[in-house]
């Protein structure tokens, strides 16, 4: 059973900026996107889910160690900011998860034999393909 960790607000930076692309006067007027930032090394996780972390090959973790997420999708702030932490939570989530040491089979004995017998039938086929020599009685 995995425990929800929780993130205290003051280790998140939330900042209210203004949304691209499309949107007219909106966009060009209001600050409703969220620029969230959340330092992994500065931050009071557990410090095996830190380095797992610091770890995942996520674009949104910077060199330093710091998580960025961006949110404009929704036209109020309020929903921006619930996204980006929301967002941030998933993330924090998949790494806290500790995959199983896969182990490693080998294959079966019908497994082998189905293998070496369409090896065989396809090698058949092949030599029918051969060139054709004429009887030579």
């Amino acid at each position: 059973m995995m425990t929800r960790i929780e993130i205290p607000e003051d280790e998140i930076e939330i900042s209210a900026i203004r949304a691209q692309g499309a949107g007219g006067q909106n966009v060009n007027k209001v600050s409703s996107a969220v620029h969230l930032r959340f330092d992994i090394r500065a931050s009071s996780l557990p410090e095996p889910v830190k380095q797992r972390l610091l770890e995942l090959r996520d674009k949104r973790i910077t060199r330093d160690g710091v998580v960025v997420i961006k949110a404009q999708n929704h036209r109020s702030q309020e929903k921006n900011r619930a996204e980006a932490i929301e967002r941030l939570h998933d993330l924090i989530a998949r790494a806290s998860q500790i995959r199983r040491k896969r182990i490693p089979t080998r294959p079966g004995k019908a497994a082998k034999a189905r293998r070496i017998d369409s090896k065989t039938r396809r090698g058949a086929t092949k030599r029918l393909r051969g060139r054709v020599r004429p009887d030579s009685d």
